[in-house]
């Protein structure tokens, strides 16, 4: 899968803004979504529905009432993908300073 609409989604401060709230209080409506957002329900809505193509944000319908909710998954993939390979260099050279500095460097 492309990571592309991920990062696209990503790209825009209101978009971040709505999955900042959403983590924060997970399975908003679109009213609380828009509350504080100087924009249209219709803009909020058009930003919600890239979060929905990039599966960032999942909806689920309860009644009359459609929540939306933050999926992890795509961000947890971008943090393996882009930042875990530059992280585990830099674990490995704190551990092997941790051993140095503890009297135990057999290597």
């Amino acid at each position: 899968m492309s990571m592309d609409p991920i990062f696209r989604a990503l790209a825009d401060p209101v978009r971040r803004r709505l999955l900042d709230r959403l983590f924060a209080r997970n399975g908003q409506t679109l009213g609380e979504l828009c509350e504080g957002e100087a924009m249209t329900r219709q803009a909020v809505t058009k930003h919600l529905a890239i979060l929905e193509a990039a599966n960032l944000v999942v909806s689920q319908k309860r009644g009359r009432e459609k929540l939306h909710f933050i999926n992890p998954v795509p961000i947890n993939e971008i943090a393996e993908r882009w930042i875990g390979k530059f992280e585990a260099p830099r674990l490995a050279a704190l551990a092997q300073l941790k051993r140095k500095l503890e009297g135990d460097d057999h290597e």
